[in-house]
């Protein structure tokens, strides 16, 4: 989808991005104690964007104690929830009134087409006043029918919070993360990904703008091993988010054991796409194609193992070739543009040593894929690639997090539930198919997080989502469910 380019959105962020940066902490913007920064760069061109402050352990101290400051004495936990209410739907207008803008620093940042960053900052503002609905209307307390006793359950806030966040979404997941937190009465402290920094911090320049009290949303910026770190380990907060790979969700879970803090961590995914042979053959392979190519295929929850009934395998396969190699791959600001760079050089070389690992092990490439050249940009570009074999493949086992996704064919309903189902991850898969009441039957027997019926990458507010085994624990987010989790329940009774 082509996107017409606002300018003086564009300018502003701009602007915003080429600032000198500071943090965001307890209402105020500071740099790191020891004066510290790095440079963060544009994926699509490789140049210098912003310097922004590299915190440690100190700075993050200070941003726990400005969030805990503020849950005890700026009145944002006691408020009523319709008051509380009031400066959160402040601060989603401000966000949706300044929606070009965040798209534009979204884009630069991450390497995301400007359509989808777009669609990144609306998903914030419906995030937002979702649980700010929530918040309006769940009973905070609750009379309990006790023989010889007066008793009650109440709901109230935990306290500081928490919050790592990765660079594949940096913004949308600042949404789904602090919303319900903040909705409840809870404060935060956000730690966005040190190569996706500047949503989170234009975040805190609004958030001054509409009022929010001081020390409500700090932002610390910094890379994982100090900041992050610092943050998961930190006894003053009350509980922990975290979303990422299951590698790093494992030291976090560890260091938030340590001090007895909930945790809630959404990892890593190898999902996959069931397709029958009763499917439009044509129409599913477009939008897996679709999927796999969304945001360069950095997406957690997207299908990256392609299961087809042998009958339609091959002219499927064929299908998909046609699809991917039409994919426009340019810089993310091009109006032309239907895929964008990966993330960093990094990124760029693990999606293609997968690709060289995959064939080494025997792997067919389908739509060989490989670096991308871009006119005048020196960005971290790749091409997609579909590759095929068996699933005992490097490739069909672990997440390369790139436009890259693997085929192999199944011949029975039982089969194709079992390969679905052979990973060590559970996030998210789908299954294709006319007959509804096989998809829904094959849905229901996936050992994951979430099934979909003739969709992939579906998050309609009100569902839960989340993952199992190697893809998380501790609860899930967009969801009522999520809402109670940032509220500790407490037992009043009188005998009688």
């Amino acid at each position: 989808m082509n996107t017409i380019i606002d300018t003086n959105s564009a300018e502003t962020a701009r602007a915003f991005i080429g600032k000198i940066h500071k943090a965001f902490i307890g209402g105020e913007w500071v740099a790191a104690a020891d004066g510290a920064t790095f440079t963060t760069r544009d994926p699509g061109t490789n140049a210098p964007l912003a310097e922004v402050p590299s915190m440690g352990a100190a700075d993050v101290d200070r941003a726990v104690q400005a969030a805990a400051k503020a849950f005890r004495s700026s009145g944002w936990a006691e408020m009523p929830a319709n008051e509380r209410g009031v400066l959160l739907h402040r601060l989603a207008e401000e966000v949706e009134k300044h929606k070009a803008v965040l798209a534009h620093i979204e884009a630069t940042d991450a390497g995301k087409i400007l359509a989808q960053a777009e669609g990144d900052v609306q998903n914030f503002v419906d995030t937002l006043r979702y649980f700010i609905g929530i918040s309006l209307n769940v009973q905070h307390r609750t009379p309990l029918a006790v023989r010889g006793h007066e008793a009650t359950t109440v709901r109230l806030p935990w306290g500081p919070c928490g919050f790592i966040v990765p660079w594949n979404f940096p913004f949308l997941l600042i949404g789904w993360n602090i919303s319900p937190a903040l909705a409840a009465g809870n404060t935060v402290v956000i730690k966005p990904a040190e190569d996706t920094p500047l949503s989170a911090l234009y975040l805190g320049v609004l958030a001054e703008r509409v009022g929010i009290p001081a020390g409500v949303i700090n932002v610390v910026t910094g890379y994982g091993e100090t900041a992050g770190a610092a943050l998961a380990a930190h006894p003053g907060l009350k509980r922990m988010s975290f979303t990422g790979s299951p590698e790093v969700g494992r030291l976090v879970a560890g260091a938030c054991a340590l001090n007895l803090i909930p945790a809630k961590l959404e990892l890593g995914g190898k999902g996959a796409a069931v397709v029958f042979d009763d499917v439009d053959i044509d129409d599913t392979a477009t939008r897996l194609a679709g999927a796999i190519t969304f945001h360069t295929g950095q997406v957690c929850c997207d299908a990256t193992r392609w299961l087809v009934h042998r009958p339609i395998y091959d002219k499927f396969v064929s299908r998909c070739v046609e699809r991917m190699k039409s994919v426009v791959v340019g810089y993310q600001l091009d109006p032309a543009s239907q895929m964008g760079p990966v993330v960093s050089a990094k990124q760029r070389e693990r999606v293609l040593g997968y690709l060289e690992r995959g064939k080494t092990e025997g792997a067919e490439w389908v739509l060989p894929g490989g670096p991308a050249t871009v006119a005048g940009r020196d960005g971290f570009y790749v091409k997609p690639a579909l590759m095929a074999g068996t699933l005992k493949n490097v490739a069909a086992r672990e997440e390369i997090f790139g436009p890259v996704a693997y085929l192999t064919p199944f011949d029975d309903e039982a089969q194709a539930i079992a390969m679905a189902n052979d990973t060590d991850y559970g996030l998210a898969n789908s299954v294709w198919s006319t007959d509804l009441d096989r998809a829904r039957r094959v849905a229901e027997r996936m050992i994951a997080g979430n099934s979909w019926i003739n969709a992939h990458n579906v998050f309609p507010h009100g569902v839960p989502y989340a993952g199992i085994n190697k893809s998380g624990m501790g609860g899930g987010v967009l969801s009522f469910e999520t809402f109670l989790d940032y509220t500790r329940g407490l037992s009043v009774v009188r005998p009688l």
